[in-house]
């Protein structure tokens, strides 16, 4: 008895966050640029991720696209849609890092998008296309500790359609971490929501070298 009442409120549960949370309903997406060498110092290296293989070479890849309101953020929503295969989430992983992140990311946040799995794949690969990653940061030779900021401005110095308000920089344990970019339905340039804004303050941020 107690397990029937557990899945009826389980069951319940899904149901009121399917009905604030359909797919397809959301104001704007977030592409997060993830500072590769930085997750596989923080966890990657701990998991044994096959991103952080001395043979790859990753710089800034993609953690997500991400839909999002203008107040907060759907996730988990309920889809019709059919689930990726292994094929698809592989082919994620030449600027994924990994397709298990790309599996995740589906999970997650593709099935609010109202696409279907090889749409909303092939959307995030033109948004993370769309944007350039400043050159520069590839040829770091060692580690440097750097504000914030710099990276922010190489960012809209490279990509000359975006504005201070449409990107952030995020830092973890002392590392720059991502960059967040606010992009339309149509993959265009946006400013961001007061929950995306969060830019790190640091003025000695650790940066690490392409492995």
């Amino acid at each position: 008895m107690r397990y029937l009442v557990a899945v009826v409120l389980m069951l319940w549960a899904a149901l009121a966050r399917a009905d604030g949370e359909r797919p397809g309903v959301f104001d704007y997406y977030v592409l997060s640029l993830s500072w590769s060498p930085s997750w596989c110092a923080i966890e990657g290296d701990a998991r044994n991720s096959p991103q952080c293989d001395a043979r790859h070479d990753f710089g800034w890849t993609l953690h997500g696209l991400w839909p999002q309101f203008h107040r907060g953020w759907p996730a988990f929503c309920l889809t019709v849609e059919r689930q990726p295969n292994r094929g698809l989430t592989n082919e994620m992983a030449d600027i994924m890092g990994t397709s298990g992140l790309a599996w995740y990311q589906w999970k997650k946040h593709g099935v609010c998008s109202g696409l279907s799995a090889p749409d909303y794949y092939a959307l995030s690969r033109r948004a993370y296309e769309s944007i350039n990653r400043p050159a520069i940061f590839r040829k770091l030779a060692k580690p440097v500790k750097l504000p914030a900021q710099i990276v922010e401005e190489a960012f809209l110095k490279a990509n000359p359609g975006l504005e201070p308000d449409m990107i952030t920089i995020t830092c973890k344990q002392g590392r720059i971490q991502e960059a967040r970019i606010c992009l339309s339905k149509d993959l265009t340039p946006v400013p961001c929501g007061r929950d995306v804004v969060q830019d790190c303050r640091m003025k000695d941020a650790l940066f690490d070298p392409i492995r």
